[in-house]
């Protein structure tokens, strides 16, 4: 028999959250289904998506009772709750063994209903900080694609859904099949690093402190130099304490953490435009290349040569 996979619908739902989980789990290979597959919701009447899309369920709540594997491709509203009888179809289905599955913003929905209390989670980045203080007792894994922690799965935004869902395809049925599926829909099988690497990296700020200010443009533009405390302390003739503390307060962060920040998007800069070695950016940027691979991967947990097979125009 065949794994059963039901996908929840809600209002206003996006239609490219939908398809997803829909190719995966529908798609035959070698000519055999893999799942069967079933949309559900709290009632049997067609529910409007986004963009004019409408969709009727195959059926309402009660094919939760049903399902080995519980899909909610993303959520309508981070600040509204599910309807009770959503919520609590999802606690019995969970009590009772089945996979639970929150795509993006569908990891709202697991926690609003209490299911990823203690358990680690993953989201979309850009609700981070909103998704930390709304469920404290959740354990946000801030960079991974996907998580899956006592059958509760959760992925980061968009298309790390399809990462998740491949995922989800090996767990049932084998890396051999998994590959054959991610060959079909030509995506790659597995991909390297977390979501850290799609994050927005904000630019440096002005600050209200006009020497601090000017001190910062003289450094990006030199960024290739040594810079030392002291040397930048005497520059703006303070006192090595006066100048770390004006600076902190002007910026946020220390000036050895802002030159790296700093040296970091630069080279961000440089592998994505130009074909430089990642030496000769590491030369620009002032770094050696060993110490501009490991403060990258630190902050990306991918190697500068894999980001510019991703991001290189």
């Amino acid at each position: 028999m065949l794994p059963k996979v039901v996908m929840v619908l809600y209002p206003h739902f996006s239609p490219f959250h939908l398809t997803v989980p829909q190719m995966v789990f529908s798609t035959k290979v070698d000519d055999k289904a893999l799942f069967e597959w079933q949309t559900a919701a709290v009632s049997t009447d067609w529910v409007l998506g986004e963009g004019g899309f409408a969709v009727r369920p195959d059926g309402d709540l009660a094919l939760l009772a049903a399902a080995d594997i519980i899909v909610i491709a993303g959520w309508h509203d981070i600040n509204q709750p599910p309807e009770l009888a959503l919520i609590s179809a999802l606690q019995s289905a969970y009590r009772r063994g089945a996979t639970l599955v929150g795509l993006c913003f569908g990891a709202y929905a697991l926690a609003y209903a209490g299911l990823l209390d203690a358990k680690s989670a993953s989201t979309h980045w850009s609700a981070e900080q909103d998704f930390c203080q709304r469920f404290p007792c959740v354990k946000l894994d801030k960079n991974a694609l996907y998580v899956e922690d006592d059958r509760l799965i959760t992925s980061a935004g968009t298309v790390a859904g399809l990462d998740c869902c491949l995922a989800i395809v090996r767990q049932f049925h084998g890396v051999k099949i998994a590959n054959k599926l991610a060959r079909l829909l030509v995506v790659a099988p597995h991909r390297s690093g977390g979501q850290a690497q799609f994050i927005e990296q904000p630019l440096p700020r002005k600050t209200a402190n006009q020497s601090i200010n000017e001190l910062l443009d003289y450094l990006r533009q030199n960024l290739a130099a040594a810079h030392t405390i002291d040397a930048l302390a005497e520059h703006l003739s303070m006192s090595r304490s006066t100048f770390t503390r004006h600076f902190r307060k002007a910026t946020g962060t220390s000036v050895n953490q802002w030159l790296i920040d700093t040296r970091m998007q630069r080279g961000r800069d440089l592998l994505e435009s130009t074909t430089l070695s990642i030496e000769q950016i590491a030369a620009q940027i002032g770094l050696q290349a060993s110490a501009f691979r490991h403060y990258f991967k630190v902050q990306h947990q991918i190697t500068p040569q894999q980001w510019r097979k991703v991001f290189h125009a």
